[in-house]
């Protein structure tokens, strides 16, 4: 039984890159192209399975090359794709991206397939959901969707994280009351609160706002400052810095994967690793 299940989003990103960003209407020739897998729910997933968690993806994509090829990318990465459903109404997601040479990028996302996973996929999945050890939710499918999927997991003790990601100013106030963990970065928590996140004091005003409507742990990250995590049972911030790296590619699935904390113990006397 899987220990991460993820219920979201696949985007097939098509990348292209430029030395500057084309303006309104110009056409510049760019150096390099490549095609990747991306969406926030299938990077989260993959991290996990990569982290070494038994993991299973709840999503759909379209039956057309990109998603024969996502689900293939799955099996490689050992995630399950028993939940993985493929569909005629729709293309599989797909995000054109273009990326300077300072990194900066500009992207236009087709969620396709994506809005398509409901209410019934939860049902054939509803025994994986029950029974893992913690579910994973984005905003990259219906937040409708995403919230029955959180309400099943609450109801059966599995504990849950949310990823409000594309945040929304009017997101439903159960998000936040059935989020063990609530995780974003800040422009995601100035969407939500309505308060400019600048520095690792802000997001602390920001956490506790949003362990007021009802999170029991609240973590914002700040980029290269790192992150800010309270929780109900400490109440006072806590900034953790981040070490330096140089960025190779911001687009890459390896490398731009949202927000998302795992706790792996490791026994003394076995080589596997236990979610915590």
């Amino acid at each position: 039984m899987a220990q991460v299940v993820v219920v979201g989003s696949c985007m097939t990103d098509l990348v292209s890159c430029t030395t500057r960003l084309p303006k309104p209407g110009e056409t510049v020739i760019g150096h390099k192209f490549f095609i990747g897998f991306g969406g926030k729910g299938a990077n989260q997933c993959v991290q996990a399975a990569r982290l070494g968690a038994k993991t299973s993806m709840i999503c759909k994509v379209g039956k057309d090359s990109f998603g024969n090829e996502y689900i293939e990318n799955f099996k490689r990465n050992e995630i399950s794709t028993e939940f993985v459903g493929q569909t005629e109404d729709a293309a599989t997601g797909a995000a054109s991206i273009i990326v300077n040479s300072e990194g900066e990028n500009v992207i236009v996302i087709v969620p396709g397939a994506n809005l398509l996973v409901d209410s019934e996929d939860l049902k054939r999945a509803a025994d994986v959901i029950c029974k893992a050890k913690v579910i994973v939710c984005q905003l990259e499918i219906t937040p409708a969707t995403s919230l029955e999927a959180l309400k099943m997991a609450h109801a059966s003790g599995v504990k849950t994280l949310f990823n409000p990601a594309p945040a929304q100013a009017d997101l439903h106030p159960q998000f936040y009351t059935l989020s063990d963990i609530l995780c974003c970065n800040e422009t995601e928590a100035e969407i939500l609160t309505g308060l400019p996140v600048g520095n690792p004091e802000d997001a602390g005003k920001v956490g506790s706002l949003l362990l007021e409507r009802g999170c029991k742990l609240v973590i914002v990250t700040l980029g290269a400052e790192g992150c800010v995590m309270i929780s109900k049972e400490d109440p006072i911030p806590k900034h953790v810095p981040a070490g330096k790296v140089k960025a190779m590619d911001t687009t890459d699935c390896d490398t731009s994967c949202s927000p998302v904390v795992f706790i792996f113990v490791q026994s003394s006397n076995s080589s596997s690793l236990e979610f915590k």
